[in-house]
């Protein structure tokens, strides 16, 4: 039995894209980037080109188009990727446009395959391909029909082991067009505007011999070029530790917090802190950072309200000016959840970082272009897996509307993604508003059901007696709601108003 064939996989120096499409480009495949026009097809092609393309094994970039290649270098030099020093060296650009003029295809696979003999490339680029397509349209030679046509550019490519790329504008439905049946890799690119958002997706609709990421994948077009926003790939292994093994903890940074929690937030989960405005959301999230650089860790903030540099913690402010902590804040219009985790994952990574903090669901919500909103609770799932995947400590901040008689944990119902909770919430006492908070749950792990009230100052929070133990300042006196409802103070009223705040185990 003859061995396999093992095909190359080349890197197509596009970031997210070889995650994408599987591991790289396959060498000596034949190749089709469509989309409408605007999407950045021809853009995606030259980003590949020169960082495929060497002396040793050049590209040659054929247009068919009326204006000149110079037009369309124009533009293309503004982005970073483009080498001028590597043009007519180990890139050529060669316009077919005369030989479109009488829609000839004979005439014009004569042109290709005499400049490939010429220059023996190793990378064929055919820009725009749609302009072959409708130049033998109502020719009336069904000698030279498309299907004949694409064989042989298909047959004349291979024969060279020249991996080529044809670019074209097609809309979404593939019809019964050739092209699709016989090129190797489709790639598709997308875009919609959706209120001030431009958003680009793109789709690998086949790639032979390989596994590609299926759906669709958002990407951004900037100064450096293409960058496509591959969903995290998770560590399964890391997601299933032993049940027997003992549970870390991370400490908070808060006096009598790490108590409430059965030893403070065990190593690797998720923690969820939801409560109304001003409750001290951020306040917590601001000490769980601090902690955890006086023990030597390094931390990620994602934030999407106020910028930790406006904290009203200066040591928070210098740790973030030396390095210490990274601060994630992007504020584009067409934000893409994977482009978030991509960004986080990122500065984990480099910084070697063991804690993150999401400041806040809400304003991350906001922040999504609108597209990504609708399913933002499948979206959270996916940061959260990414971020446990990695065994970082992650607290995530939620704000609620503060109802009073009702209880809610997120506004999302997306409570039950993460390991533990924390509430925080307001309570009227002789026309005063005082701060209570509570452990609604830590994964198995034993931890407290009190609720306590706890006061914000200089020094951050402190938190202080049970409400059961606070009898000087209550003193079994009734407590007005806003809603305008008295009722009698006692612990049994706490449970029966504040449900859910009993762990479940």
């Amino acid at each position: 039995m003859n061995p396999r064939v093992a095909i190359r996989r080349l890197a197509t120096g596009v970031p997210g894209l070889d995650a994408v499409l599987g591991g790289g480009l396959p060498e000596f495949s034949f190749n089709l980037i469509a989309g409408p026009p605007g999407c950045g097809k021809t853009t995606l092609a030259h980003q590949m080109m020169f960082a495929l393309a060497s002396r040793e094994r050049p590209a040659l970039y054929l247009t068919v188009l009326g204006e000149p290649p110079l037009k369309m270098l124009r533009y293309q030099q503004q982005f970073d990727f483009f080498d001028t020093d590597a043009v007519d060296d180990s890139v050529f650009f060669l316009n077919l446009a005369d030989a479109m003029i009488e829609g000839d295809l004979d005439q014009v696979l004569a042109r290709v395959a005499a400049e490939v003999e010429k220059r023996a490339p190793a990378f064929v680029f055919v820009d725009s391909f749609r302009s072959v397509v409708l130049s033998n349209t109502g020719t009336g030679n069904t000698h030279n029909t498309l299907q004949r046509f694409i064989q042989q550019l298909g047959m004349l490519m291979t024969s060279w082991q020249a991996t080529t790329f044809l670019i074209g504008e097609y809309a979404l439905e593939t019809d019964a067009n050739p092209v699709f049946t016989v090129a190797d890799g489709l790639i598709w690119l997308r875009q919609s505007v959706q209120r001030n958002s431009m958003v680009r997706k793109m789709e690998i609709v086949k790639m032979r011999g390989q596994p590609t990421l299926p759906g669709l994948h958002t990407f951004r077009i900037d100064q450096a070029g293409l960058s496509v926003f591959a969903p995290a790939q998770l560590d399964i292994t890391a997601l299933q530790a032993p049940a027997s093994a003992p549970l870390e903890r991370v400490a908070m940074g808060i006096p009598l917090l790490d108590g409430m929690m059965g030893g403070g937030l065990p190593q690797g989960y998720s923690l969820l802190v939801a409560g109304p405005s001003g409750a001290g959301k951020s306040i917590l999230a601001d000490a769980f950072l601090l902690e955890g650089a006086r023990r030597g860790e390094a931390s990620v903030v994602a934030v999407f309200e106020q910028h930790p540099n406006r904290s009203r913690n200066p040591a928070l402010a210098a740790l973030i000016a030396s390095g210490r902590i990274a601060v994630v804040d992007s504020h584009a219009p067409d934000l893409s959840i994977d482009e978030v985790v991509l960004l986080v994952t990122g500065e984990i990574r480099r910084l070697n970082a063991t804690r993150v903090v999401i400041d806040s669901l809400s304003g991350f919500e906001l922040a999504l272009a609108p597209t990504f909103r609708d399913d933002f609770r499948e979206s959270l799932s996916r940061l959260v897996n990414a971020l446990s995947a990695l065994g970082v400590s992650v607290l995530m901040t939620s704000e609620l509307e503060d109802r009073y008689t009702d209880l809610r944990f997120s506004p999302y119902g997306t409570a039950f993604l993460t390991d533990a909770i924390i509430v925080q919430r307001y309570i009227e006492v002789d026309s005063r508003l005082l701060r209570v908070m509570a452990v609604v749950k830590v994964r198995a792990s034993a931890h407290s059901d009190e609720l306590r009230l706890f006061s914000i100052g200089d020094e951050g929070i402190h938190i202080g007696a049970t409400l059961a133990d606070h009898e000087g300042l209550l003193g079994g006196r009734p407590t007005r709601h806003n809603a305008g409802a008295r009722i009698a103070y006692d612990m049994n009223s706490v449970t029966t108003t504040l449900k859910g705040f009993r762990p479940s185990s």
